[in-house]
């Protein structure tokens, strides 16, 4: 059962490999875990940066990523919860883009700790 979902920074940090405490600790949660967890938002944010690149052989690599790994998927519950959050931070004058909020909603909903870099939106 995971335990984290990772938002799409910090899963494009461990695809780049470029940071070894990142590298570390992806190795440590996979050996504990099995399979990294992200939800289909970041699976889109990533594929369509690679699309955009002309990266073909990277998005295939990636497609492979996300077929052995868990991709939550986009569900009313999440939409719903999504909605609250953006009313809050509506109301809190603190606006975040959409995606930042249907990846945390997505973690609220499964009960999972969001793995981000994001930490100043917050």
């Amino acid at each position: 059962m995971p335990s984290a979902l990772l938002d799409t920074d910090t899963l494009s940090e461990v695809i780049k490999r470029r940071d070894a405490e990142v590298t570390r600790r992806a190795a440590e949660y996979l050996s504990a875990n099995g399979q990294f967890t992200f939800s289909i938002i970041t699976r889109y944010e990533i594929l369509r940066g690679l699309k955009a690149k002309g990266a073909e052989s990277q998005a295939e690599l990636f497609e492979r990523l996300c077929q052995k790994n868990i991709v939550l998927p986009l569900e009313d519950e999440t939409v719903v919860r999504g909605a609250e959050i953006y009313g809050n931070l509506y109301l809190a004058g603190r606006l975040i883009g959409d995606a930042d909020i249907l990846i945390a909603a997505t973690a609220l909903v499964h009960g999972l700790a969001l793995v981000t870099g994001n930490l100043s939106r917050w």
